[in-house]
C-alpha cells in the first residue's frame, strides 16, 4: 500500500525545482480556465444549433486542429529559435483577448473564426511549453515526473472544470463563464513573467541562409525525428485510434445527453468530469502500468479501453454511461502520455521543440480526421453514432497490433 502511494506521489517531486514549479502553476491556472471554455463552447454550440450541435461542434473542432496542423510544426521551429518564455507570455495574452470575445458571439461563423484564431496561439504555446519542461528540469531522470505531473494536472482540471462550468452555466449563463478563462490567462502570463532569465536555447554559430529554407528544413527534420524511432512511431499511430473514438466523445456527448436522454447542462458537465477522472487516474499511473522503454502494453490497453467504451455508449442509461466515460478517460490518457515521455527521453534538448511541434501537428491531424467522422455519424446516425465510431477504432487497433506483431516477429 505504501509503495503504491509512493508511486502515486512520485510525480510531485518535480515541484522541488522552483523554476518548473512556477511554470507548472501558470499552466494550472490557464488550464482551469480552458476547461471552462471548452464546456462553454459545447453549450454555446447547442444554444446556436440545437439538434444540429454535432455539426457545429465537429466543424469548430476541425477548424481547431486545422490551426494546429498548419502552425504546429512551424511553432516547434519557433520554439527552438526564440525565447520560449516570451512565446508563452505573448500567446497567453493573445488568447485572453480572443476568449473575452466569445460571450458576444451571435452567429456560427463568429464561433468558427474565434476558435480558429484561439488555436493558432494554442499551436504556438504548446511546443514552447513542452520543450521548456526538460529545459527547466536539470536532471534527465526527472523529465518523466515533470511530464506526468503536467499531464495529470491537465486531466485533473478536466475533472473539475466541466463540473464547475456546468453548474456555473445554470446560475450565471453559458456566455459569462468565458470571462473566467480570460482572467486565467492574465494570471498565468504574470506567473511566467516571474520566471527569471530567458528560455532561449543556445545555438552554435551557423552560416546565414534563407530563413524560409531554414524553417522548412527544420520542420522536415522534426517530422523525420518523430518517425525515426519505432516506439515513438507506434505511439503516434495508436493516437489515431484514440482520436477517432475521442472525437465521438467530444462531438456527440452533448447531443446525446441533452437531445437523446433529455438531461441538463449539469448532467453534461458531470459526465465530462467522469471522462476527466479516468484520464487523471491514468496520467498518474502510466509509468506504474507499463515501466518498459517502449510503452507498448499501455498504448494497446488504452486504445482498447476507449474504443470499447465508445462502442457501447448508445445502448446504456446515464449511470452506466458515466462509468464508461471514466474508462474512456483512462484509455485516452494511456494513449497520449507515452509519446511525450518517449520524445523527452529519446531526443536531444536542442531539437525537442521541433519534434514536439511535429508531434503536435501530426497528432492533431488524427483529430482532423476524427472530428468530421464524428460530426457525420452524429448528424446522420444519431442512434448509432458511438457504435460506428467505436467499431472503426477497434478495426484500426487490430490492424496496428497485427503490424506490430509481424514487425517484432521478423526482428526475432
Amino acid at each position: 500500500m505504501k509503495k503504491k502511494l509512493h508511486n502515486l506521489l512520485t510525480p510531485f517531486t518535480a515541484l522541488k525545482n522552483r523554476l518548473f514549479a512556477r511554470l507548472y502553476l501558470a499552466q494550472t491556472v490557464s488550464l482551469l480556465g480552458d476547461a471552462f471554455t471548452w464546456v462553454g463552447i459545447a453549450l454555446l454550440a447547442f444554444e446556436l444549433g440545437g439538434t444540429h450541435s454535432a455539426r457545429i461542434l465537429a466543424t469548430a473542432l476541425t477548424l481547431r486542429v486545422i490551426a494546429f496542423i498548419i502552425f504546429g510544426s512551424y511553432a516547434g521551429v519557433i520554439a527552438d529559435r526564440f525565447d520560449r518564455k516570451k512565446i508563452m507570455i505573448i500567446t497567453h495574452l493573445s488568447r485572453m483577448i480572443i476568449v473575452g470575445l466569445f460571450p458576444f458571439v451571435s452567429a456560427e461563423w463568429q464561433l468558427y473564426v474565434l476558435i480558429f484564431l484561439l488555436n493558432i496561439f494554442n499551436a504556438f504555446f504548446t511546443p514552447a511549453y513542452r520543450a521548456a519542461i526538460p529545459q527547466l528540469v536539470s536532471k534527465k531522470e526527472d523529465f518523466a515526473n515533470a511530464i506526468v505531473l503536467s499531464n495529470a494536472t491537465w486531466q485533473l482540471l478536466g475533472v473539475l472544470g466541466p463540473g464547475l462550468a456546468g453548474g456555473m452555466a445554470v446560475f450565471m449563463g453559458v456566455r459569462q463563464i468565458f470571462f473566467f478563462d480570460a482572467a486565467s490567462f492574465i494570471v498565468a502570463a504574470v506567473l511566467i513573467i516571474l520566471i527569471p532569465g530567458t528560455l532561449l536555447v543556445k545555438k552554435k554559430p551557423a552560416v546565414k541562409v534563407s530563413i524560409i529554407i531554414t524553417f522548412s528544413k527544420d520542420m522536415l527534420l522534426g517530422t523525420k525525428l518523430l518517425f525515426k524511432k519505432r516506439p515513438i512511431r507506434f505511439a503516434l499511430f495508436i493516437e489515431l485510434v484514440a482520436a477517432i473514438a475521442g472525437a465521438h466523445i467530444l462531438v456527440n456527448t452533448i447531443g446525446h445527453i441533452k437531445g437523446d436522454l433529455h438531461l441538463t447542462d449539469v448532467h453534461y458537465g458531470w459526465i465530462m468530469a467522469a471522462f476527466g477522472i479516468g484520464a487523471t487516474i491514468a496520467a498518474f499511473t502510466t509509468n506504474s502500468v507499463d515501466k518498459s522503454k517502449n510503452k507498448t502494453r499501455v498504448l494497446i490497453l488504452g486504445a482498447a479501453m476507449i474504443a470499447l467504451s465508445v462502442t457501447m455508449a448508445n445502448f446504456v442509461p446515464y449511470a452506466v454511461l458515466v462509468l464508461l466515460w471514466v474508462m474512456a478517460g483512462l484509455g485516452q490518457s494511456y494513449t497520449e502520455m507515452p509519446s511525450q515521455i518517449l520524445i523527452a527521453e529519446n531526443t536531444e534538448l536542442s531539437q525537442q521543440g521541433r519534434v514536439y511541434g511535429a508531434h503536435f501537428a501530426w497528432s492533431h491531424l488524427w483529430w482532423a480526421i476524427g472530428y468530421p467522422i464524428a460530426g457525420f455519424t452524429g448528424t446522420n446516425f444519431g442512434n448509432n453514432d458511438f457504435l460506428i465510431g467505436g467499431l472503426l477504432s477497434l478495426f484500426l487497433l487490430i490492424v496496428l497490433c497485427s503490424y506490430e506483431y509481424h514487425f517484432r516477429k521478423n526482428l526475432s
